[in-house]
């Protein structure tokens, strides 16, 4: 037995009875995030709006930093700066790095390379150097969008064929409001929309339906033992139930989390975004899945009084 216990083993939390609530908080933040991406739109990074690569390689350890500052003192509209590793670069270790850049408008992709070379010297190996037209990037911010959405509707799907077709669409919705409500924080906040933020929605939706299929599957196996409770009851039972598992792993997560947001500032957007999907997701899939239910057709099984009504 554990000498200190945060949290009780049994809660005897009323979710259903606090829905309203649960449902009106993540009526605001969707609308927020609605309302700020139909207006302000994204903050779409170089991955998105075209721009100049260039992958450098030194003799010696690359520090990250001093490129940064090279880079920033030719006055770019944005860049981006990260050590890259694999074959020749392991020649030794951190010996090349990626450098992105937008060029401001009118300015040839070129010349921006050209620019970018001479005032890197001749210190370093110039593997590789492309110049992105903002037609490709376009296309590729729309395949990260069609990724998203087709995850959501697998997502979707597949828990419907593992429980029942009311389950899929309230994790469909869940799922799809998690990651809605965690793409508008990057509008609201103006954080570069990039690649890497595609990866952190896909990994969001990813964890967000994990917690939420726990619950399902409890509500499930107590549907089979408590034959005569009513379904508000079961979601509330085994809610409870699963609170104190929720809880921690999703405390566990954030504490991984939380030293690459304070000491690796090259990824403060996603971090940021996984620590606060991580909160909305622990939310939604406690308060918001299940009690959707109650608004579907009753699962098979199901009663809609309470036993204590019944008699039973």
């Amino acid at each position: 037995m554990p000498l200190l216990r945060f949290l009780p083993e049994a809660t005897k939390i009323d979710f259903i009875g606090a829905r309203y609530y649960a449902f009106a908080l993540d009526g605001i933040l969707l609308l927020i995030s609605i309302i700020s991406i139909a207006t302000h739109g994204f903050n779409l990074g170089i991955d998105f709006t075209g721009g100049v690569q260039i992958q450098a390689k030194a003799a010696q350890v690359i520090d990250v930093g001093r490129v940064r500052s090279e880079v920033s003192a030719l006055g770019f509209n944005d860049f981006q700066i990260q050590s890259i590793g694999g074959g020749t670069c392991d020649k030794p270790v951190n010996s090349c790095v990626l450098i992105r850049v937008q060029p401001k408008a009118n300015q040839d992709g070129n010349a921006v390379a050209k620019v970018i070379k001479d005032r890197l010297g001749k210190g370093y190996d110039f593997l590789n150097t492309q110049v992105i037209g903002p037609k490709v990037s376009g296309e590729l911010f729309q395949s990260g969008v069609n990724a998203t959405i087709l995850a959501i509707i697998a997502i979707a799907i597949w828990v419907a064929f593992r429980f029942e077709w009311q389950y899929g669409i309230s994790a469909a919705i869940c799922t799809g409001h998690d990651v809605l409500v965690t793409a508008g924080l990057f509008s609201v906040l103006h954080w570069d929309f990039t690649l890497t933020s595609i990866a952190a929605l896909l990994t969001l939706a990813g964890y967000s339906i994990n917690d939420t299929v726990v619950v399902f599957d409890r509500i499930r196996e107590n549907r089979r033992k408590y034959k005569r409770m009513a379904l508000t009851d079961l979601i509330n039972l085994s809610t409870n139930q699963m609170l104190t598992r929720t809880i921690l792993t999703s405390a566990a997560t954030a504490i991984t989390i939380i030293p690459l947001l304070l000491f690796v500032p090259a990824l403060k957007e996603f971090t940021g975004a996984i620590l606060f999907g991580i909160v909305i997701g622990t939310a939604s899939s406690t308060y918001v899945a299940a009690a959707l239910l109650l608004y579907l057709p009753k699962p098979a099984g199901s009663i809609e009084t309470p036993a204590a009504e019944t008699g039973g």
